[in-house]
């Protein structure tokens, strides 16, 4: 088992509800505001979204996921904290794991099994659109090699959107599924959602062993109903953030067993090159997602543990290796994305508003018990820090949960402030979001069931008042 910090203390005084209820009503403002400017400045489709700031229309529905929808969500509440707290946790994880396919499948279908599940990975913009052609050329390689000609929007045949701003990791990964038998937007769309309902589990373990098994568990029902669920159900960024979540679980379990073999055991090895693997992995599927680096770091920070890096970089190193020979440089894709998103609308967005309407976009993301919780976050950020200067011992508790969540909200701030995440972002920085989320596990305990009634009626609202598109 991993060596887990020393408990949390007994939450200390809160100070009462008012400073989360001011957290929560600054967030909502927020995104009212980003609604409203967005409307108004969005004069012949200026900012090329129907409803600013988000990528998506409003269109109140009622749909067969609905009331499927509303009992899971009741359930959830009714004994979601229960189970949490008295579950084993070997249960607990597996658990997590059944709620959320469930929750994600329930919202997905409220607008429709065929568009809610089945047809969002069959757009004109989506990796299923190329998967045909991709099989049909004589070899990978022959894919691999050609790939970056095909990025700029003048290019003859240039590939659909999602193909084109991704590395090549991305698409061949339905491509694979498709060689393996499981054709068609139906099978993509639970490989993503089978795939995103593991993100609980990697981030408590996360969790609980940086910061004890107590407040993991306090986590645990926020991670399961977060409004996130609207985007992680369907879509493949739901997929790139499980793989980016479970390098860095895999990461904090090696930096853990680590400290307890003292270099002698070989699981804190396979761990961190198995962290390294899923980091390569990310690093294809997504450019923007190597910031996830910076959550990786912080993780080797909080542990006092650097001797997993070695074993990481390996594991990266087999995957830069493989897609280099064969015939794709990651950067040169990079430096040719950029063009064409400047060239298209990424040019015509103004940074000027996205750089902040995109923040607003994520408090329908993460949720107002978020936003609450991040207010007891600032309060010890400082302190957290502090334990990370050496010669300290390694923080654990509240102090270490903290710094995890900074870690995340920096990655996503330079994302941000990079201007290659102008919209969507609701969507694209779902891989950062959900290890924002575990904030929550500040909550004090005798508000906490509220505050997860906040999340679940915003999951339910967002799904009905909206279409969600990408």
């Amino acid at each position: 088992m991993v060596v887990e910090p020393p408990p949390p203390a007994p939450d200390p005084p809160d100070g009462g509800p008012r400073g989360e209820l001011v957290a929560a009503a600054v967030a909502a403002l927020l995104f009212a505001a980003s609604a409203v400017i967005g409307t108004a400045i969005n004069d012949g489709d200026r900012l090329r979204l129907q409803s600013p700031p988000l990528l998506a229309s409003w269109a109140p529905h009622l749909g067969p996921g609905t009331v499927p929808a509303l009992l899971l969500a009741g359930l959830g509440l009714l004994y979601g904290p229960t189970l949490a707290r008295r579950l084993p946790w070997r249960w607990l994880l597996p658990a997590t794991w059944a709620a959320s396919v469930g929750w994600l499948l329930t919202l997905a279908w409220i607008d429709g099994w065929h568009r809610g599940v089945v047809n969002n990975l069959e757009t004109k913009h989506e990796y299923l659109r190329s998967v045909a052609e991709i099989n049909a050329m004589p070899g990978l390689g022959h894919f691999l090699t050609g790939f970056v000609e095909r990025i700029p929007l003048d290019a003859v045949d240039n590939w659909p959107a999602h193909v084109a701003g991704h590395p090549p990791g991305a698409t061949l990964t339905f491509v694979l599924l498709d060689r393996t038998g499981l054709v068609g937007g139906i099978w993509a769309s639970l490989f993503c959602v089978l795939s995103a309902a593991t993100v609980p589990a990697a981030v408590l373990l996360t969790v609980r062993a940086l910061s004890g098994e107590r407040l993991a568990r306090r986590a645990a029902p926020f991670l399961v109903l977060a409004p996130a669920a609207v985007w992680l159900g369907v879509s493949a960024d739901a997929y790139f953030a499980a793989v980016a979540a479970w390098a860095v679980a895999l990461l904090t379990l090696a930096a853990r067993w680590r400290g307890r073999d003292a270099g002698r055991g070989w699981r804190w090895r396979a761990a961190a090159l198995g962290s390294g693997v899923c980091f390569g992995l990310l690093v294809y599927l997504s450019y923007g997602l190597t910031l996830m680096a910076l959550v990786g770091v912080a993780v080797l920070a909080l542990t006092r543990q650097w001797r997993p890096v070695p074993y990481v970089l390996l594991g990266v190193a087999g995957w830069v290796t493989l897609f280099t020979a064969g015939g794709f440089w990651w950067y040169e894709g990079y430096q040719v994305l950029v063009d064409r998103y400047y060239a298209g609308a990424g040019g015509q967005r103004p940074y000027g508003y996205f750089v902040w309407a995109n923040i607003a976009a994520q408090v329908l993301t993460v949720g107002l018990a978020t936003a609450a919780a991040l207010w007891h976050g600032a309060r010890r950020l400082p302190s957290g820090l502090r334990a990370l200067a050496p010669g300290r011992p390694a923080p654990g508790g509240r102090r270490a949960l903290v710094v995890l969540v900074a870690s995340a909200l920096a990655a996503l701030l330079v994302a941000d402030l990079s201007g290659m995440s102008k919209a969507e972002t609701e969507r694209i920085w779902l891989p950062f979001v959900v290890w924002v989320l575990p904030a929550t596990a500040l909550l004090p305990e005798r508000r906490a069931r509220w505050w997860l009634a906040a999340q679940v009626v915003m999951a339910l609202l967002v799904n009905h008042l909206y279409r969600t598109s990408w």
